[in-house]
């Protein structure tokens, strides 16, 4: 199997160290491996298959000869990004620096696929969130063309970085010590509390997460006529995104044909058995790769309605493996630059 030079911008964060742990797990081609963060995180050892490799720190010169780079987040794509390109790259983006862009793919591998191969160097990959509502919403569209939804998230702490992760872990120390708490990653204290609000507030005062959802979705779909609202909100949970879905199609589709398409669609697990108290929940879908879709129900207030709850690891599904889902289509259709 032909192997490739593979650079990974931001190695350090929380999204660089899974994707380093998920190009293990799926066997990617890695010939060669160099890993890339700011100044303030070179030096660092980092392991990738039982070898420790040095944290660089990233220039333009880091890109020489590398095949596949993925930016795992922040501002260093639209820095570096065309750097990479010129040098005959494929930048395989998670940050937010380029979704929008019409010339673009903006890629979920059970969604549209296709969309890789007109690539022109940079392909992004969606918000945490878009990525586990559109698994979801695929088959419905599919099947009966959705008119409107309605979305409210439940996001984990770990989507705001490694950071906020700590200050989950140190504050719901002091509460139980009954200690003071001075929010540092949060605008307010988060264990034991929930907050209305990711990311900065824009139009109509939504936030931006919430337009992310939006305007992603349409791309991924490629329908600017679907009809999208939502609230995004942070929870107390270390891994794992959840959210509630209601959908509105044009033709009705009943619980049980939503079940079946659900079960016959990649990339989902359906856990839907209310009698048994089954239901997806971040503590289950932590560390795993699917979006699990459950409390499939009719909408009972209008008549082509149908209610979904989704959960899945937005590291993990949301972030990594579906960056490293899109090297491997990348791969697969051949759309590697010839050096």
């Amino acid at each position: 199997m032909k192997q490739y030079k593979v650079v990974v911008v931001g190695a350090s964060g929380a999204v660089g160290q899974e994707i380093l742990k998920i190009l293990d797990e799926r066997n990617f081609p890695v010939g060669d491996l160099k890993l890339c963060a700011t100044s303030r995180s070179a030096g660092k050892q980092l392991l990738f298959k039982g070898k420790s490799y040095n944290v660089e720190v990233t220039t333009p010169d880091s890109f020489n000869g590398a095949d596949i780079v993925f930016f795992a987040g922040g501002a260093a794509s639209k820095e570096f990004g065309p750097a990479a390109v010129e040098r005959g790259a494929v930048i395989i983006d998670n940050s937010s620096n380029f979704r929008m862009n019409p010339a673009v793919p903006l890629v979920v591998p059970e969604v549209n696929p296709e969309d890789v191969k007109w690539h022109k160097g940079i392909i992004a990959n969606p918000n945490c969130s878009t990525i586990i509502a559109v698994v979801a919403l695929k088959p419905i569209h599919d099947a009966a063309k959705i008119k409107r939804v309605v979305v409210s998230t439940y996001q984990a702490v770990s989507g705001a970085g490694l950071e906020a992760i700590d200050e989950l872990t140190a504050q719901t120390k002091a509460v139980l010590r009954n200690d003071t708490i001075i929010p540092e990653v949060f605008p307010y204290q988060i264990a034991f509390n929930l907050i209305p609000h990711i990311d900065v507030f824009m139009d109509m005062d939504y936030t931006k997460e919430e337009w992310k959802m939006v305007k992603e979705n349409q791309k991924i779909l490629h329908d600017d006529s679907i009809a999208i609202t939502a609230t995004t909100v942070r929870v107390p949970v270390y891994r794992s995104h959840s959210e509630s879905i209601n959908i509105e199609t044009e033709r009705k589709i009943t619980a049980s044909e939503a079940r079946c398409l659900f079960e016959k669609s990649p990339g989902l697990v359906v856990v839907d058995d209310p009698a048994a108290k089954k239901y997806p929940m971040p503590l289950f879908a932590s560390n795993r790769d699917e979006v699990f879709v459950g409390r499939i129900r009719e909408d009972n207030s209008i008549s082509n309605g149908l209610n979904i709850w989704v959960a899945a690891d937005q590291i993990r599904k949301g972030a990594a493996t579906n960056a490293i889902q899109i090297a491997e289509l990348v791969i697969q259709y051949g759309c590697l630059p010839n050096k």
